[in-house]
């Protein structure tokens, strides 16, 4: 039986077992990467290929095992609940996180989904049809004119994917992107109300603690059989602030049953390498 640090089986224990063009300047052209063979070591050990990339904003500096591969766009899958969160918030198809979404009584993906959920367990428990009404509600000109808005990613929206755009097609955001997303968002930079800005980070939280909370988003999609998955966010720890986006594939012998907690297991595994969690 593996042995892991108290602080990520306890995170795995509480934690959901569910689920316009790139930014004009990209943040690692003006900040230090620092490359991290210990990240790749997480990785081999999980048996998955892809990068772990993490940013330090007091030092301006990038760590990561594969700098190339946070270069490269992958589909956002369910990270896009975040800006779908904001963009939902913005333009009331969502009044707030206590707002219902009814089921309809048919089977779903996931039995967490059969029920009615409210818009933050939506969030939670990463609820498909319920962002995908979300989306359907927005509608296509201002779901463009919104991601246009918040640079995020290079996201394709018409009438014929409005409710999937982010889980297949041509929508691509890199690792790299859904950093400089994230800590605009964080630090107040996105053209949001303040409302918005503080119902999104209150359902992003994923742990809390005295002097410590971890906010972010998994995402998981499938695409020619071909399987990957996110995890982005941040952590904030004794008034500092730390970025993350993990984005992974399994290799061809990995058990796949272990896939939804493989993404949150590597990377807490790298904060933990980064001593930036104890």
């Amino acid at each position: 039986m593996k042995s892991y640090p108290f602080f990520l089986l306890l995170f795995l224990a509480i934690s959901c077992k569910h689920e316009k063009g790139p930014a004009s300047v990209p943040p690692a052209a003006v900040y230090q990467k620092i490359e991290t063979p210990a990240f790749q070591t997480i990785l081999d050990s999980a048996d998955v290929n892809g990068a772990i990339l993490i940013l330090d904003a007091s030092t301006h500096q990038y760590y990561s095992n594969d700098f190339t591969w946070c270069e490269k766009g992958q589909l956002p899958a369910s990270t896009f609940k975040i800006p779908n969160s904001i963009i939902a918030l913005e333009t009331k198809v969502v009044e707030d996180d206590s707002t219902i979404f009814k089921w309809d009584g048919e089977d779903r993906y996931l039995k967490t989904w059969e029920q009615d959920l409210t818009f933050r367990d939506a969030f939670k428990y990463s609820c498909v049809p319920c962002y995908q009404e979300v989306a359907r509600g927005v509608r296509v000109e201002r779901m463009k004119e919104y991601v246009d808005k918040l640079d995020y990613g290079n996201i394709l929206v018409d009438s014929t994917n409005i409710d999937l755009f982010w889980l297949s097609g041509n929508s691509r955001i890199t690792p790299f992107q859904q950093i400089d997303f994230l800590k605009r968002f964080y630090q107040s930079e996105l053209p949001i109300s303040k409302r918005t800005e503080k119902i999104v980070k209150d359902i992003m939280v994923l742990y809390k603690a005295e002097g410590l909370k971890i906010s972010g988003k998994t995402g998981w999609s499938v695409v020619d059989e071909k399987n990957n998955g996110w995890l982005v966010g941040y952590v904030e720890k004794e008034e500092k602030v730390y970025y993350f986006a993990t984005n992974v594939e399994p290799n061809p012998s990995f058990d796949m049953e272990l896939f939804a907690e493989i993404r949150k297991e590597v990377t807490f595994k790298a904060l933990l390498e980064r001593k930036i969690l104890k």
